[in-house]
């Protein structure tokens, strides 16, 4: 009896357009390949995480059912199945998928980083540490480790911490992509717009592909710009803390007796409002032309 035909090297071109960011055409590879070899767990592997990266969110979680249940328990279908759970807001299903492969690979540190993100998403902080911790005894210096690190920091509202790991995510790995983007990230939360803005852009650098870098590098060039500076204050705070904060400044001014500063600072509250509902999306449009 002949073994069915197996095409290592489709496979690998598959596998290389998927990394350089073409997952249409790494789909398409698949598509060309011999039935064995596309249903394989390779296979699979691919198809699941070509149409994760398209967000075709739905349809990847049904491609690695379908591999679980060609190939069998496989912890590289179930973390990528626990990724598309994730993102479709089951994580009562993603924690499973997750337990079953960590119980195939318990020291897989990527696995252990995907469910401290499930935890961070269901407001389990302390686990999602805990679970840190054993991955960055596997990996310390793991991109997803440094990923998870800095989430981890921002939820315990710690962003002067969550600057501090992304720059060192950034000096452990400065050609990822997400690197700077988490460093563009961290740096806009400081108020350092500039900084923000440059790592982006470096972010996009490195995966002109990705369509939401572009988009964030778009709009931490819009925050960069001299005509926003009256703005960043607000963008920094939030609308309602501003808000919250603009009113008691009002409230206390009229209660100490001086309703004449109280009038000033209202009129000049409301003519910030207005310069930030017209200048930021007329300034969009415009560089958007330039872009």
């Amino acid at each position: 009896m002949t073994a069915p035909a197996y095409d290592f090297a489709g496979i690998a071109r598959a596998e290389a357009l998927l990394r350089v960011g073409r997952p249409a055409d790494a789909l398409a590879e698949l598509h060309r390949l011999p039935t064995a070899t596309a249903l394989s767990l390779p296979g699979y592997v691919v198809r699941v995480a070509a149409l994760l990266q398209l967000e075709q969110t739905r349809e990847a979680a049904d491609a690695a059912r379908a591999g679980l249940v060609d190939c069998g328990p496989q912890a590289p279908l179930l973390g990528l199945l626990a990724s598309a759970q994730h993102q479709l807001g089951d994580l009562p299903g993603a924690e499973q998928s997750l337990l079953a492969a960590l119980a195939i690979e318990p020291g897989d540190a990527d696995l252990l980083c995907r469910y401290a993100l499930v935890c961070l998403a269901a407001g389990q902080v302390d686990k999602a540490d805990r679970l840190l911790a054993r991955a960055a005894q596997i990996d310390p210096d793991g991109v997803l480790v440094h990923t998870v690190r800095i989430q981890v920091a921002y939820a315990r509202g710690e962003d002067r911490r969550a600057e501090q790991l992304s720059r060192e995510f950034l000096a452990a790995h400065p050609d990822h992509a997400v690197a700077h983007a988490l460093h563009g990230s961290t740096a806009a939360s400081r108020g350092r717009l500039g900084d923000s803005y440059a790592s982006m852009r470096q972010a996009v650098a490195r995966e002109p592909a990705d369509r939401d870098l572009a988009d964030a590098a778009a709009e931490a060039r819009l925050w960069a710009h001299p005509l926003l500076v009256p703005l960043r204050p607000v963008a920094r705070l939030g609308m309602f803390k501003s808000w919250a904060i603009a009113v008691g400044i009002m409230l206390t001014l009229r209660a100490v007796g001086l309703p004449l500063v109280a009038a000033l600072f209202s009129l000049a509250w409301f003519l910030l409002c207005v310069y930030s509902w017209v200048v930021p999306p007329l300034l969009r449009r415009w560089l958007r032309r330039r872009w």
